[in-house]
């Protein structure tokens, strides 16, 4: 039997994450992992008043682009929809809404939540396909699914991690970008070139077009050496280099990269600030009390499901706000003192 070749990180982690989410449905309980809008109805419904004044900010353009990257089952866009319609129905009369989704299964899931709500929501495999004009984007925990390549000091240079048989195997790099000239022996570099594009394309749409841009994820505020690779199954940790489309495989934003690229291209940049003390300035804790007293059977389960969400212990610090827009916009809500 011919023994594997080696495939680079990135490409093993792009074709593991289609064959895992070309026919599963990974989220809730009965998945793999759970997501902010599974946790809480009001997560969705700040995202959406926060889009709402932003829109306002921009002047209230009409038609204006509603895009969400990543849209899981439409829990998060059923929200803000619900949301805006009650409190700013000319925000909801003015948007086109539009998914970034390659799963087949994933939209049929999605077009269930949303249809019966009167949303009639357009699906793109990526953003090329986006129409012109001013956008409001979301995008939660979509960039932590992106590829990387990882490279590995060893003996004074740099390998970069292949994968094999299930383990990793070094090789020499080649079209390697600019690494550190000094790190510890065994030290890692992550680099998410997928990420960096995507930003870059967003950044320059926002610059020239209008709109705005929310990224909320996990990882460090500030770029660092490290091996943050993961997989998740059933809710416990799994290993990444299974075979692939077994789990579900992420690893950390580099927050501080993601935000010098959009920068570059054009776009003004709000944070990365921790997600709790995003989510408490936009009301998080008053909505979920007002669920809490409008529902008093599950009172408990909305206090601590935003709780969960803004606790620092929970996700509230290792989760990151980042906020993109166009040079010319003012605060975005949120950011107003980041």
């Amino acid at each position: 039997m011919s023994q594997q070749r080696p495939e680079r990180l990135d490409r093993f982690m792009a074709r593991a994450a289609t064959a895992y989410y070309a026919g599963r449905d990974p989220f809730g309980a009965a998945g793999d992992f759970t997501t902010a809008p599974e946790i809480s109805q009001a997560f969705g419904e700040c995202l959406g008043l926060w889009a709402a004044v932003v829109w306002r900010a921009m002047g209230q353009p009409e038609p204006v682009l509603l895009v969400e990257l990543g849209p899981g089952r439409g829990t998060l866009m059923a929200d803000a929809l619900r949301a805006v319609e009650t409190v700013m129905p000319e925000f909801r009369e003015a948007l086109q809404v539009h998914l970034v989704e390659q799963s087949p299964s994933l939209r049929l899931t999605q077009a269930r939540t949303l249809l019966p709500s009167g949303a009639a929501p357009a699906w793109h495999d990526g953003i090329d396909t986006l129409p012109d004009g001013p956008a409001l984007i979301l995008a939660n925990e979509f960039l932590d699914a992106l590829p990387i390549r990882q490279f590995v000091r060893r003996g004074g240079a740099w390998l970069e991690r292949h994968v094999a048989g299930g383990a990793f195997v070094e090789l020499p790099p080649e079209d390697a970008p600019a690494l550190p000239a000094e790190a510890p022996e065994g030290a890692v570099q992550e680099l998410c070139e997928a990420g960096l594009a995507l930003t870059r394309q967003l950044a320059a749409r926002l610059a020239s077009q209008g709109g705005a841009a929310l990224f909320i994820d996990y990882g460090p505020a500030r770029s660092g050496l490290g091996d943050s690779l993961q997989a998740l199954s059933q809710h416990q940790r799994a290993d990444p280099l299974g075979p692939a489309g077994s789990a579900d495989i992420t690893a950390h934003v580099d927050f501080q990269a993601i935000a010098a690229a959009a920068r570059a291209a054009g776009a003004r940049i709000w944070g990365p600030l921790p997600q709790g003390l995003f989510l408490q300035r936009l009301g998080l804790i008053t909505r979920a009390s007002m669920l809490a007293r409008s529902h008093p059977a599950s009172a408990g389960m909305q206090l601590s499901a935003a709780q969960r969400l803004i606790a620092p212990e929970g996700m509230g610090r290792l989760f990151k706000a980042l906020g993109l827009c166009h040079p010319e916009l003012p605060n975005l809500p949120g950011f107003e003192t980041a």
